[in-house]
This record gives C-alpha cells, sequence and structure tokens, in this order.
C-alpha cells in the first residue's frame, strides 16, 4: 500500500497490526519500508521539497504556491517539454526551449530512485544539456508509478522503453540542498551541482 495512503487511513486500521510489531524477534532483521516511504525519506534528507496530489487539480494548486513564494509570476522558464507547457499555460509564465537564464526549469524526469533519492533524467527531458547549464531551481512533474529502487533498475527500465533508441546524456542528481557539503560523487552525477528541487509527485497506483 502506498504511504500516501496509509497516511491517510483511520488510526484504528492500523491497530491489529500493533501487536504484530510487538512480537517481532529482536533478532529478525529490519522490515525493509516501501520504496515510495524509502524515496522521500532519502529525497528529503538530500534537501529536496516534496509536493504529494492526487489529482491535477492538486498539482496546479501546488505549481502555483511555488510562483507564490518566489515571485515567479510574468518570469522566464526553461522548458524543452511542450506538453508540460500547455499543461501549465494559465499561469502568465514565457516558456522558452532556449532560454537558459529562465527563473526556473520545468520538467519531467525517467525515474526516481528510492534508495539514495535521487532523480534520473535523459535526453529525453534535459536534452544534451548539462545540469550546471540549467537554472538553479527545478521544477519536476513526476508520478509514484516512477519510483524504483535503485539507479541499475531505472537504466534497465529506460533500455525496455527505448524501442531500440537509448537515450543519452543519462544523468542523476541528488543534491538539494543550498549550501549542501561535498559528497563522494560517482559516475552518474560526476560534477553536478546542487540545485534546489522541488518534486510535484502524483499519485497514478
Amino acid at each position: 500500500m502506498s504511504i500516501f495512503k496509509r497516511f491517510f487511513k483511520k488510526s484504528s486500521d492500523s491497530e491489529p497490526n500493533m501487536g504484530y510489531d510487538e512480537e517481532r524477534s529482536k533478532y529478525m532483521p529490519d522490515e525493509k519500508p516501501p520504496l515510495d516511504e524509502e524515496f522521500i525519506h532519502n529525497f528529503q534528507h538530500q534537501g529536496g521539497r516534496f509536493l504529494y496530489a492526487i489529482d491535477e487539480k492538486e498539482i496546479q494548486q501546488h505549481f502555483e504556491d511555488i510562483l507564490v513564494e518566489h515571485d515567479y509570476f510574468e518570469k522566464d522558464v526553461l522548458c524543452f517539454d511542450q506538453p508540460l507547457t500547455k499543461r501549465f499555460e494559465g499561469f502568465n509564465l514565457n516558456y522558452s526551449p532556449t532560454n537558459f537564464h529562465g527563473e526556473f526549469f520545468l520538467g519531467t524526469c525517467e525515474y526516481l530512485i528510492s534508495n539514495n533519492g535521487a532523480i534520473l533524467f535523459s535526453s529525453r527531458q534535459i536534452k544534451e544539456t548539462k545540469p550546471a547549464e540549467l537554472p538553479k531551481t527545478y521544477v519536476i512533474l513526476a508520478s509514484t508509478s516512477q519510483i524504483v529502487e535503485s539507479i541499475g533498475e531505472g537504466l534497465r527500465g529506460i533500455k525496455q522503453n527505448s524501442q531500440g533508441h537509448i537515450p543519452t546524456n543519462i544523468t542523476t542528481l541528488k543534491n538539494f540542498k543550498e549550501t549542501a557539503p561535498k559528497q563522494e560523487k560517482d559516475l552518474m552525477n560526476y560534477g553536478a551541482p546542487n540545485k534546489r528541487l522541488y518534486l510535484l509527485l502524483l499519485e497514478d497506483l
């Protein structure tokens, strides 16, 4: 069951499970949390800003909240995705696929990585652009069905969905703290800068 649905269940719904939890042996390994719960924990630990929505109305409201917070109305926005510009056309923003000096980058992603809270992108979302060339603020739209356990699983998913045309520029971002300390880099995010990232996550499971 999705973590989001569990949050909204009545407390009485979970009471029958309390005895089971109390009887678990201290020698038994810890139960691994669901993928969505693990992703949210790790994503927020990395400094990501998470906004959950159950329908399109809430997505639109969260998007407006971000614009209000930063006074982004009537501003330039970098967006390579034409359907996204149509989806958010009612906010008086100047969308452009070439203005790299826009106030923020609006896009989607390939997958959300549960075990480290990272966001996996490819050329389908960011073209051949390096993360350092994009605005410092990202607003990313994704769905709960895009959450996978690991980068390896995400890469396999990209390959399976590519229909023979595997995208290039596969990159992960996982540093979303404004003043984050230096962290170990791997080949997937080497040289990637810290970004302020808002994730609009739509429940679709």
